[in-house]
C-alpha cells in the first residue's frame, strides 16, 4: 500500500500538538512511523532489496533520534507517543 496524501493527512490531525503543526516531533515520528510499517510490509514481498533496506535503517535511525529528543524535552509527551504509536521502549 502507497503512502497517499490522505494517510499523510489523517496521521497529521492524530498527531498534531496545534492548528498547521508539520514539524513537531510527535508528527515526525509518526509519520516515519507509518513510513517504516509500509516499508516492513515491502521487504515481506522483495527480500532481496538492499537499496531501499538502507533508506529503512536510515528513517530507524532518524525516528530513533527524534524519539530521544522528545524522551528529554518532555518525557510525559514520550511517553504517551510511544503508547500511542504502540513503539517498543
Amino acid at each position: 500500500m502507497a503512502f497517499t496524501t490522505e494517510k499523510k493527512a489523517k496521521i497529521l490531525d492524530d498527531h498534531k500538538t496545534h492548528t498547521g503543526d508539520t514539524g513537531s516531533p510527535e508528527v515526525q515520528v509518526a509519520l516515519l512511523s507509518a513510513h517504516i510499517e509500509d516499508l516492513a510490509a515491502h521487504f515481506q514481498a522483495h527480500p532481496k532489496d538492499h537499496h531501499s533496506r538502507l533508506g529503512l535503517l536510515k528513517m530507524i535511525n532518524k525516528r530513533r533520534s527524534l524519539l530521544d529528543y522528545l524522551r528529554t524535552a518532555s518525557s510525559n509527551r514520550y511517553r504517551a507517543l510511544v503508547e500511542r504509536l504502540g513503539l517498543r521502549k
